[in-house]
């Protein structure tokens, strides 16, 4: 049981690395729209839903599928080609 007491200490004690909050940050745009989008979700839980929820719900999919796209098109441009 020490063992695992050390190596929780390790773990959480260093917090984020400089390269895991700028990741964090380049994902930010994503992680509002998703936000929104669960917003959006929730509001419409207990009441009928009507046309313009329907089209709230719509935009606010694809403004999270676009963000989604350009962070992974990003990715794959800045990732090495494997031959």
């Amino acid at each position: 049981m020490k063992h695992i007491g050390t190596v929780q200490a390790l773990v959480t004690d260093r917090g984020p690395t400089a390269a895991e909050l700028d990741a964090i940050e380049g994902e930010m745009p994503l992680i509002t729209a998703e936000v929104e989008l669960l917003d959006v979700q929730i509001s419409l839980l207990d009441r009928p839903v009507t046309e313009l929820d329907a089209r709230r719900v719509r935009r606010a999919r694809r403004k999270a599928l676009a963000i989604r796209r350009t962070l992974a098109n990003r990715g794959a441009a800045s990732s090495p080609e494997v031959a």
